[in-house]
């Protein structure tokens, strides 16, 4: 029950998501003017604004004009409830639960700006700090010091990657890097690495395709890897670090 409350009301907030990444890199209001159609200037109606069936129904066209609208709204939409039902499921506590939701309506509109626009807003890492010391502190007081010190180090991390090699890390990564610890705590350590795995992945099958000289011209965001390496650990993360210290550290 819990999971399907959890997996609509996560459909409801991936039709914001959608306006959040659309909007906020182009420093707009998230409240107004109402979503419209970008051809024909017509609100979108009440009832075909709700989330995925809209879209099914209208066959992914604006009722107006019969504009295309682009199947990324949908899956958006749909990824998001999977991902907050799935949250409910994996945690049992408040803390968790909440901080696992939360992180995840941060991390999907961070990779989406950051693929299409190569940056990621102040507004959002911004709202992701203060959302996750507000909920760690209400819920879980006695772990928000160790997400402290795990958003310090993720972030720290980072910020010597981006002062090493400027042009493969912005801030934008390192702001993103440190909100996650708070989310995480020391589940952080495994996302990090996903992310970087996951990157140098990415660039090896990029040179193998472009070449060497073309390949290291090709900008590829490191938002979406972040993204991809957090909500991994909104899963997996404290298992692997736990079998990290059982294997290497006892």
């Amino acid at each position: 029950m819990e999971a399907t409350f959890a997996g609509l009301l996560g459909a409801v907030f991936g039709s914001f998501l959608n306006v959040v990444a659309f909007r906020l890199p182009r420093r707009e209001s998230l409240v107004k003017p109402r979503s419209r159609c970008p051809r024909c200037g017509d609100p979108v109606r009440p009832y075909d604004n709700v989330p995925v069936v809209s879209w099914l129904l209208l066959r992914g066209r604006c009722r107006g004009c019969s504009e295309r609208i682009s199947a990324r709204y949908p899956l958006v939409e749909l990824a998001t409830a999977l991902l907050c039902a799935a949250a409910v499921i994996a945690h049992s506590g408040a803390a968790q639960i909440a901080l696992s939701v939360a992180l995840v309506l941060i991390l999907v509109p961070a990779a989406l700006i950051d693929l299409e626009h190569r940056i990621i807003p102040n507004r959002l890492t911004l709202a992701g700090a203060l959302l996750a010391l507000g909920l760690g502190t209400a819920l879980d007081p006695a772990g928000e010091p160790g997400r402290l010190i795990a958003g310090a180090a993720a972030g720290g991390f980072l910020l010597v990657a981006a002062l090493a090699y400027p042009g493969g890390m912005g801030m934008g990564d390192v702001k993103l890097a440190g909100v996650m610890g708070l989310f995480l705590g020391a589940a952080v350590a495994p996302a990090m690495l996903i992310s970087l795995l996951a990157g140098v992945l990415v660039g090896a099958v990029i040179l193998a395709r472009k070449g060497a000289h073309a390949g290291r011209k090709t900008a590829v965001p490191f938002g979406p890897f972040l993204a991809l390496g957090g909500i991994l650990a909104v899963f997996a993360g404290e298992p692997l670090v736990h079998l990290y210290l059982d294997h290497f550290v006892h």
